[in-house]
Formats: structure tokens, C-alpha cells, sequence
């Protein structure tokens, strides 16, 4: 683990080659965990900091991934929605920085995310602000697929992180990543030329398959995964997990330790 000046994360796994693994918005370690337990290496998990209320732009996150990435000597990341769009931004301003990237549900490029997905996000925030846990959960539900909102492990995640996340200090991320977007030009993208696997899904609108498809081709050396509906996160998670693993491993030859369990916790992500 970590101290005050730095992110949080946790490390599984040993040897080389170390990933570094960003969350969505309101995700947590449990959460991302699943995603790298095929994965050969040293795993560092950062962990969100929503609870804080200060890493209010996508230049804030990019350099917590950073910071990490370089003391750990990670040469992969991974990101998640949010954690996407900081390896997006951290990509922009340092091409050359990992040799291999994965990006899941990246919700934005270089256009903030749709209006309704934004006003979802601001009411959300405001129930935060009232500390209505209820409230809360139910919008991070709605920020699901459609197909996934009614599973039973979708609702019991939704309550347990709106009891984790709700108060003002969320609700200040809520708002200040509600408009934003990770690049102000894509055109910035051509210089990472870096393997990359980019994953999207159809049916999501706080992710729109879309998105996944534009980061795709603003990416010089990029291959492109687009999931049928039914939520990447919950139903094609073994199918994400297997992706993942087979991308990153392809060209491991390191000797690190063999891919580990999913570990504890549910899968989820929010924007």
C-alpha cells in the first residue's frame, strides 16, 4: 500500500512485467481486480479517491497513474471508463510510456459525454450532497446497461457503493467529470504507437460503443473488441478477462507468476 503524497493501491501477483490497473468512477479494487486475474506479472490496483473530493481533472488522474506506473516500473496499464480516460490523457503528453494499454468502456475522447448521461451524473450528485444512499444507488444503476440493471448482483452492488460513496466529496467528482472530456483533440493519439486493445460494448449509453470505435481509430496500432449488450462488466466478464489476459500475455515470456482467482468483491463501473 501507499502513503498520504501518493495514490493508493494494492499489488498481487510477482515478477515482471507490472500492470497498472485504473478504476472507473466510483469503482473500486474489488471491482477491477477480476479484470487482471489472468494476467501474468506483478497487478497494481489503484484504488479511487473519490472519498477525498480533490482529483477533479482527467490531468489529475493521468498523473496518479504516472506516479505509480513509475515507481512500480510498470510497462502495461489498463484502464476502466474513467481510468480509460486518464490513460487517455496520460497517453497524450507521454506517447511512449507503456508498451502495451487496454482501455475498457472509455465513456469519452475529445467531446464531453451526452447530455442526459451529464444531467444523470449532476442529479446523482446532488443526491450525494443529501447523503441519500438510496438516491444514489439507484443512479449509479441507471448509469448501467440497460440489459444489466435488474440482476440481483448489479442492485447489491449499487448499494454497497452508494453507502461507501455518498456524501459531498463525490458528489464534487460527480460534477466536475460530468462535462469534462480526457483530450481536447484526438489527433494528439498519433504518437502512441504502442499495441492497444480497446473495449466497448452495444447497449451502454454512459459508454457508448461509439466512443470505443473512435479511441479505436485515433490510435495508430489499436484492435477494436465491441461486446453485444448484456453488459461487459456483468455478463461477458469471463469473455473480458479472457481478452484481456490473451492481449497482455501474448508476449510475456517473463517467468512472472501464473494468472491468479477473480479474489473477492463483484465487478462494476459507473462513467
Amino acid at each position: 500500500m501507499t502513503g498520504e503524497s501518493r495514490p493508493a493501491y494494492v499489488l498481487t501477483g510477482s515478477g515482471s512485467p507490472t500492470t497498472v490497473f485504473a478504476p472507473g468512477l466510483g469503482g473500486s479494487v474489488e471491482q477491477t481486480r477480476p479484470f487482471g486475474s489472468g494476467v501474468r506479472g506483478t497487478r497494481a490496483f489503484l484504488e479511487a479517491n473519490e472519498k477525498s473530493g480533490q482529483h477533479l481533472t482527467y490531468a489529475d488522474l493521468a498523473g496518479d497513474v504516472r506516479r505509480i506506473a513509475d515507481e512500480l516500473g510498470a510497462a502495461r496499464a489498463v484502464g476502466v471508463s474513467l481510468g480509460a480516460g486518464a490513460i487517455l490523457r496520460l497517453l497524450a503528453t507521454a506517447p511512449d510510456r507503456f508498451e502495451r494499454v487496454v482501455l475498457l468502456l472509455p465513456a469519452a475522447l475529445d467531446r464531453p459525454r451526452s447530455a442526459r448521461i451529464a444531467t444523470r451524473m449532476r442529479a446523482a450528485a446532488g443526491d450525494a450532497d443529501r447523503g441519500d444512499v438510496d438516491a444514489v444507488a439507484a443512479a449509479l444503476r441507471a448509469l448501467q446497461p440497460a440489459s444489466a440493471r435488474d440482476r440481483a448482483d448489479v442492485v447489491a452492488w449499487s448499494r454497497d457503493r452508494a453507502r461507501a460513496l455518498a456524501g459531498p466529496a463525490f458528489a464534487r467528482v460527480l460534477r466536475a467529470f460530468a462535462d469534462q472530456q480526457p483530450l481536447a483533440d484526438r489527433g494528439v493519439l498519433t504518437g502512441c504507437t504502442a499495441p492497444v486493445l480497446v473495449v466497448g460494448q452495444d447497449g451502454d449509453e454512459a459508454h457508448p460503443a461509439d466512443v470505443a470505435r473512435e479511441t479505436a481509430a485515433a490510435l495508430p496500432n489499436a484492435e477494436l473488441v465491441v461486446f453485444p449488450p448484456g453488459g461487459l462488466l456483468w455478463e461477458h466478464r469471463a469473455a473480458t478477462r479472457e481478452r484481456i489476459s490473451a492481449f497482455l500475455n501474448a508476449v510475456d515470456g517473463s517467468g512472472g507468476d501464473s494468472p491468479g482467482g477473480d479474489g473477492p468483491g463483484a465487478v462494476g463501473g459507473l462513467a
